[in-house]
């Protein structure tokens, strides 16, 4: 099974008590009773996608943290955190998010000025991630312009991807998955999964995810508990 189909499916299985009665010659107290794999929703996929585009935001706000303090972040980490973005968020998730779930919801007359609005945002973002990769290594060395347009960049791109995100997690894909069978949503799934192999390769979301732990490191911001309110 691939590192994508481990993800996509879990195996839940629960151990029977030991004093469990033996329920004919061939039953065997405290045997593990697997139950049927619960598959994890092309949904739930969308929404950890989310979580690597939040990972992201912090990778961008401390660059830009640093940027703002005469501090450079590391060399060609905003231009590699740009290309994370476009490669993943804009050219495999939104992509899917634009062929597979948006087009449904309209065939169906649900959530119509949302999507409307998704898909102005999507293109704004691929703007502004333009700008970021324009301007990334001019300003990482200090360029007063160049700086400037980043840093305006990635506060709008934050800014706007934030609610984006949020709205897609609670009214968008909820009602995406209404308009399915379970069946059809897990046939959904494969197809799910084969456009994340096509568009990120063997990799897939995982390659990612290890890409924006790294830059965390590089960071000093992969520690969770330096986020805690002291």
């Amino acid at each position: 099974m691939s590192t994508s189909e481990q993800r996509r499916r879990f195996l839940n299985v629960v151990m029977t008590g030991a004093g469990a009665a033996v329920l004919g010659a061939s039953s065997v107290a405290g045997a593990a009773t697997p139950q049927e794999e619960a598959e994890v929703t092309p949904s739930e996929d969308l929404m950890r996608e989310h979580g690597v585009l939040r990972r992201v935001l912090l990778v961008y706000e401390e660059a830009a943290r640093r940027l703002s303090g005469g501090e450079k972040p590391p060399t060609d980490l905003l231009a590699t955190t740009a290309g994370i973005v476009r490669k993943f968020v804009e050219g495999y998730h939104e992509r899917v998010e634009e062929t597979e779930v948006f087009p449904r919801l309209q065939k169906a007359g649900k959530q119509l000025e949302l999507v409307r609005t998704l898909l102005a945002q999507h293109q704004a973002g691929r703007k502004l991630t333009a700008t970021i990769l324009d301007n990334a290594r001019a300003a990482t060395q200090g360029s007063p312009g160049p700086r400037t347009a980043v840093l305006d960049a990635i506060a709008a791109f934050a800014r706007m991807y934030r609610p984006h995100a949020a709205r897609e997690d609670t009214e968008l894909f909820p009602a995406f998955q209404k308009l399915f069978t379970r069946a059809e949503f897990d046939r959904l799934g494969d197809r799910f999964e084969e456009a994340e192999h096509r568009m990120l390769g063997s990799a897939g979301y995982e390659g990612t995810l290890k890409q924006v732990v790294d830059l965390e490191k590089s960071l000093g911001i992969d520690d969770l508990a330096r986020f805690t309110p002291r």
